[in-house]
């Protein structure tokens, strides 16, 4: 028997409240910097790659233990305003992201669960179509589309005819 109930744990939805409302924070705080960039604007701007950030970055060194070698012509408070947010929005990057990878593995099994238990279902639908319960041919004819992609292979629960 197949693995089921990987995942137990649900949230509540004051949880769901919760965390919905933190995004919607988090979206809200952040509205004023993010701008979205269409993929001509994001091939032109985004040339940064790492080797260029290791170029911002010695500047950036030298801008703090070497002032005096700094071209004078630039807007270094700007440059340290756009270095610093970089690093926050980097780190809120990286946060979000392994959040992301979080969710999206914890909706994996939840997924799992919810397969497992719908195929735990069909094969009972199946039995019970075969002693002529009122419901369950019905039910089994409208499920069995789900299984015509997999070749002649039956769906499961089903007996072969005749092979």
């Amino acid at each position: 028997m197949p693995l089921t109930n990987l995942n137990n744990a649900h949230l509540t939805p004051a949880e769901i409240a919760a965390a919905e409302d933190a995004l919607t924070q988090l979206e809200t705080t952040l509205a004023m910097l993010t701008v979205t960039l269409t993929p001509h604007e994001r091939m032109i701007y985004g040339s940064i790659n790492e080797q260029n950030k290791l170029l911002v970055n010695k500047v950036w060194d030298y801008r703090q233990n070497m002032p005096n070698l700094s071209v004078p012509d630039l807007d270094w408070t700007e440059f340290e305003n756009d270095y610093k947010s970089r690093l926050v929005m980097e780190n809120l990057e990286n946060r979000l992201g392994a959040l992301q990878e979080k969710i999206k593995n914890t909706k994996i099994l939840h997924d799992h669960d919810n397969y497992q238990s719908a195929l735990e279902d069909y094969a009972y639908t199946v039995y019970r179509a075969g002693s002529q319960v009122a419901g369950y041919e019905t039910k089994m004819n409208e499920l069995k589309q789900f299984f015509l992609s997999r070749g002649n292979r039956k769906p499961p629960g089903e007996q072969p005819s005749g092979e």
